[in-house]
């Protein structure tokens, strides 16, 4: 099996045992010790190559992995009664986080989300399952998202995100998501 078309091997004299691999816009470039053999490389860069996929689907999941994993995290926190339609990533949202639209139970994720650790993602959507619960900001609403144990961190990872980003959070980010 050759190398794929969208797969660049560089190798390195100076590399002695390490191998890594990263996406240099549609490219993968695979970095092996030049000792390697060809099967050895080959080897490698399928291992490498499936390793960095694995980790970009995590971080960049399907709007059917965002409704999954929605399910999943209104069973675990909310008791199983917020339960969605629909999840999706949306380009449109630049002031907020995600929102939530209790009438058709649908919520929407910012694309600007992508990439951000799973956990971060997961409070996003834990804070606008909440809202088919609770529509508004108050007590009771904080009193379920405050069922997620990561919350206080995913809300300072957000505020600090905006801080080094130059965007200003949502006027309410310090209670809110959206």
């Amino acid at each position: 099996m050759g190398v794929r078309q969208d797969v660049e091997v560089r190798r390195s004299k100076r590399r002695r045992r390490t191998v890594s691999a990263y996406r240099d816009g549609e490219r993968i470039v695979v970095l092996v010790p030049a000792s390697l053999s060809r099967a050895e490389e080959a080897d490698w860069v399928e291992k490498m190559v499936a390793r960095l996929e694995r980790s970009e689907r995590r971080r960049n999941p399907s709007d059917d992995d965002l409704l999954a994993r929605a399910r999943l995290l209104s069973d675990r926190y909310l008791g199983g009664i917020a339960v969605p339609e629909s999840v999706r990533w949306v380009d449109n949202q630049n002031a907020r986080w995600g929102s939530c639209t209790p009438g058709d139970r649908s919520i929407r994720l910012s694309v600007r989300l992508q990439g951000m650790p799973s956990w971060v993602i997961d409070y996003v959507m834990v804070h606008e399952l909440a809202h088919l619960i609770e529509a508004g900001h108050d007590a009771r609403f904080w009193a379920w998202v405050d069922r997620y144990p990561q919350t206080e961190r995913a809300k300072g990872y957000l505020l600090g995100w905006s801080a080094a980003a130059r965007v200003d959070p949502p006027s309410s980010m310090q209670d809110e998501v959206d």
